[in-house]
């Protein structure tokens, strides 16, 4: 008896190893082996990541994480927005697609329309806005020193719905918020400049039009910006989406993207990924640069750019948190610098 259960554990005991050893082996194949697509998708999602990066370079040397880099990117489309091709208010009667259809049918009296659907398994929210003219920029209210919730920041600024916009200083992934990345625009005011940001500037002029710009926030205010914030990359401009190599080299992670029609109606367009399970083979989850494009380009986006994702993405509606995002909060979300809100 003593016997059969020495075998049994030893049984037990070689099945364990060989399973260890064929999970190693999977392992060892994915990180290292001919097909690249875990290799670069782990790349890109840490190295774009505010705290994550040595999840890359446990595995990669800076060379190989470079070389990856270099040949997974979005293009820069290389123009600005042609204010005049975007007719605020002119709206079609008739629908071109059954995403149009989503968009355009909707209350007489509505001031937004909540669409959602999923994408490659994750839950997608898109935000029609009727009225640009409502879509302003909104500020922590502790604006270099500490940021809020977009949940406190909606409320006080009585915001119908509400997503989150540019980036912030964030060394480690320590960041609390306060310090944003680059410029913001709030009412024709420069509130914030630290020329550091990544990407251009977005926001809206004076005629309601969602503005792509290259430039200063000098510029931006000569153009007659009345709130922006500094992001990017840009995806569409003027109709003609970026190329996107590789997988965009932004990797697979929650996304928040500020769009807008030719017809004028603004579109708030948010993609979830695992939320605050996020320990798991596809980390944070989400979509890359291809997917975001692909949705934009569905529901007739003329001009679109990328806002702060990952942790950052967050989805306000009627002052009550919408979406899972994926922070370390009891909510999941981050404090924050600013974000869009609808008023």
């Amino acid at each position: 008896m003593k016997k059969e259960k020495k075998k049994k554990k030893v049984k037990t005991l070689l099945k364990v190893l060989i399973g260890f050893d064929v999970i190693v082996a999977i392992c060892f194949f994915l990180t290292y082996g001919p097909i690249t697509y875990f290799r670069d998708f782990l790349i890109t999602t840490a190295m774009t990541t505010k705290s994550h990066k040595y999840l890359a370079r446990i595995f990669y040397s800076e060379e190989l994480i470079n070389k990856v880099l270099s040949q997974n990117y979005v293009s820069n489309i290389g123009e600005d927005t042609d204010t005049s091709k975007v007719k605020v208010g002119d709206v079609s009667a008739t629908y071109t697609s059954v995403y149009d259809k989503q968009i355009l049918e909707h209350d007489k009296d509505a001031l937004y329309k909540l669409i959602e659907f999923k994408y490659n398994g994750y839950n997608v929210y898109l935000t029609a806005i009727y009225d640009p003219s409502r879509v302003k920029v909104a500020t922590t209210k502790y604006l270099g020193s500490t940021g809020e919730y977009l949940v406190d920041i909606a409320k006080r600024y009585d915001a119908k719905v509400a997503i989150n916009a540019g980036g912030f200083s964030d060394p480690g992934g320590y960041g609390n918020g306060g310090i944003p990345l680059g410029t913001v625009i709030e009412d024709g005011k420069i509130v914030w400049d630290s020329g550091d940001a990544i990407g251009g500037i977005a926001g809206f002029n004076q005629d309601d039009v969602l503005v792509l710009m290259n430039g200063t926030t000098q510029d931006a205010i000569n153009k007659g910006i009345r709130d922006a914030v500094q992001f990017g990359p840009f995806l569409i401009v003027n109709g003609k989406s970026a190329t996107i190599s590789g997988n965009g080299g932004w990797g697979i992670n929650p996304r928040t993207v500020l769009a807008q029609r030719k017809d004028g109606i603004v579109l708030f367009l948010v993609v979830d990924g695992n939320g605050q399970n996020k320990y798991n083979w596809s980390g944070r989850g989400g979509v890359d640069m291809n997917g975001l494009i692909e949705i934009l380009e569905r529901y007739g986006a003329y001009n679109a750019v990328n806002m702060d994702g990952g942790a950052s993405t967050t989805l306000v509606v009627e002052n009550k948190l919408y979406n899972e995002p994926c922070g370390y909060s009891s909510t999941g979300e981050r404090e924050l610098p600013n974000g869009w809100i609808v008023k």
